[in-house]
């Protein structure tokens, strides 16, 4: 169900790709690990993806556009419980080993084959309508911090505030659907610092000295993912001239922005001068990244983000999903930022941080 177009590596992968590049940040298992066993690691990370099953037959149940939805999401729920206990008693079935890529596709197949399109297709339009509704505040509240390095640093937090709307987290879909999100309250309640990667200084010292050329942002969560927290900060790089390109998923997965919604959002947004509160946007592009995934391999991505790539000076990798569980050590021949909330304890155990700790991970390439 993967895009149909073909795939590239994205070019600011360093070559051979094969050595220098590796999509998956945790690794489930070693060489020497008995390929016939599951490990420990392996085991925990099929429970986690198995204590997700009820959020998302639940949704799936009440998917209005699917006929028989609530049998098709018992099926739905049968046959991925079937499949992760497989990978338990043999963890080279179903394309196995088992890492966080094929574990996400297996559950996404699952649900297309069923006629599942877009389960989550409801909450993200009520949590884009609500976002919206704020944005302006949120864009004033950043634009009144006159100091350009606390400013910095209030985006930043506000990409961590939004980006707690995830609802690929168990934990997080519970606490949801109880009482929704507050952006601006989950702004001042983040971890404090230090938090568990943290280069925000060295990442504002750069920012101040020489603002970027070009930003490739791989963005992560509709709501306020993107429009409290992605777009001020977008917005703010293209005041200070910078081109940027937001690549969104193809196809929906999870609660994740799509490029077709993502475009939808933006035409909403725009004033009848067609800027972005008072900026002007013609440097912002949304690309169609070829992604159908929460998590994101960065040797398939669509040859119209690799081609937007090409003379990028700063990788963006936003979200638990692509810029940490995948992609949190990738180098690259520009400078590259990860930055994402902590939303899963087997993540905060190996990473050696808190639950709902914050990683900014900022590596900057010598010229």
């Amino acid at each position: 169900m993967e895009s149909d177009s073909v795939m590239v590596p994205l070019p600011l992968i360093p070559i051979p790709i094969e050595s220098n590049y590796r999509a998956c940040t945790i690794p489930y298992r070693f060489p020497s690990d008995n390929p016939r066993k599951a490990t420990p690691t392996e085991i925990s990370w099929i429970d986690l993806f198995s204590n997700s099953i009820p959020s998302f037959k639940e949704r799936a149940e009440s998917d209005t556009s699917v006929p028989d939805a609530p049998v098709r999401a018992e099926k739905f729920a049968e046959r991925y419980a079937e499949i992760l206990e497989d990978l338990k008693k043999d963890p080279e079935s179903h394309g196995g080993p088992p890492d966080c890529i094929l574990l996400c596709r297996i559950r996404e197949l699952i649900l297309r084959e069923l006629g599942f399109r877009d389960i989550f297709k409801k909450v993200k339009d009520e949590e884009n309508a609500k976002a919206i509704s704020l944005f302006p505040e949120v864009v004033r509240l950043s634009d009144e911090i006159e100091d350009e390095g606390k400013r910095i640093e209030s985006l930043v937090r506000g990409i961590f505030a939004g980006n707690i709307f995830d609802l690929g987290s168990a934990q997080l879909a519970e606490v949801f659907s109880k009482d929704g999100m507050s952006f601006l309250a989950s702004c001042q309640n983040l971890v404090p610092r230090p938090w568990v990667i943290d280069d925000l200084d060295n990442f504002q010292a750069r920012w101040l000295k020489k603002p970027w050329k070009k930003a490739v942002i791989f963005v992560d969560n509709s709501g306020a993912d993107i429009i409290l927290g992605i777009l001020p900060f977008a917005r703010e790089m293209l005041r200070q001239g910078m081109q940027v390109v937001l690549a969104a998923n193809e196809l929906p997965s999870i609660n994740d922005v799509t490029y077709t919604e993502l475009a939808e959002i933006l035409s909403k947004l725009k004033d009848e001068n067609g800027q972005l509160l008072g900026v002007d946007i013609s440097n912002l592009l949304i690309a169609n990244s070829g992604n159908d995934l929460p998590v994101i391999d960065l040797s398939r991505v669509s040859q119209e983000v690799a081609y937007l790539s090409t003379d990028a000076d700063l990788v963006i990798l936003e979200g638990m999903g692509r810029g940490i569980e995948t992609n949190l050590y990738a180098q690259f021949k520009c400078d590259s930022l990860k930055i994402g909330m902590v939303k899963h304890p087997e993540v905060a155990q190996f990473l050696g941080g808190r639950l709902y700790d914050c990683v900014i991970k900022y590596n900057e390439v010598q010229s």
